[in-house]
């Protein structure tokens, strides 16, 4: 069975990944879970309270398809969790790396953003992690595939729920659907 991890931390932004999980466990009976920093539980921005399924520190890259870090504020902080290793050894692996908002920071923190093309929330976000990708970094309201790495300013959970799925070989008419379906909120008359 396919395998998504998320990573959250203490108030990480319920929206951003929340389509993903849903669309990928609803629709697609993709198996979904979670882990924290130290495996601690973790309250939302919005206040909602997840027990995880692990610790960071205990995924196993070899037993899962992809590994997705959720944004939040924590991943801009001094002491924000440092998950390179996991991130790294899921990238050598093979598997799909994504990060929205400001869990492109982690990403970047950890080489995976170097070489490749990717977004974030603004340019200016990501130079402070010491990353070298800044000649790769498009200024773009929507999800950036790169391979099976994965970015998305905070505010393009639908493209990047879109671009995991699609690393994960699900780019079908179900998923335009479904694409089609979220962003007629924002068509013009």
């Amino acid at each position: 069975m396919t395998t998504i991890v998320t990573i959250l931390t203490q108030g990480y932004a319920d929206w951003e990944t929340a389509l993903l999980n849903a669309a990928a466990r609803s629709f697609y009976g993709i198996e979904t879970k979670f882990a924290t920093p130290g495996g601690q539980p973790v309250t939302s921005a919005g206040g909602l309270k997840v027990t995880p399924d692990m610790a960071v520190e205990d995924i196993d890259v070899t037993a899962i398809d992809a590994l997705v870090v959720n944004g939040g504020t924590a991943w801009s902080l001094p002491d924000a969790p440092d998950v390179t290793d996991v991130l790294v050894a899921a990238r050598d692996a093979g598997k799909t790396v994504a990060g929205i908002c400001d869990a492109t920071l982690a990403l970047a923190k950890a080489g995976l953003l170097d070489d490749i093309s990717h977004t974030s929330n603004d340019a200016e976000n990501l130079p402070k992690t010491g990353y070298r990708g800044a000649a790769h970094y498009q200024d773009q309201p929507s999800a950036v595939v790169a391979g099976k790495i994965v970015t998305a300013p905070g505010t393009a959970p639908v493209s990047f729920m879109a671009g995991v799925l699609e690393t994960l070989g699900l780019k079908d008419g179900n998923l335009e659907f479904y694409l089609g379906m979220h962003a007629a909120e924002h068509k013009t008359a």
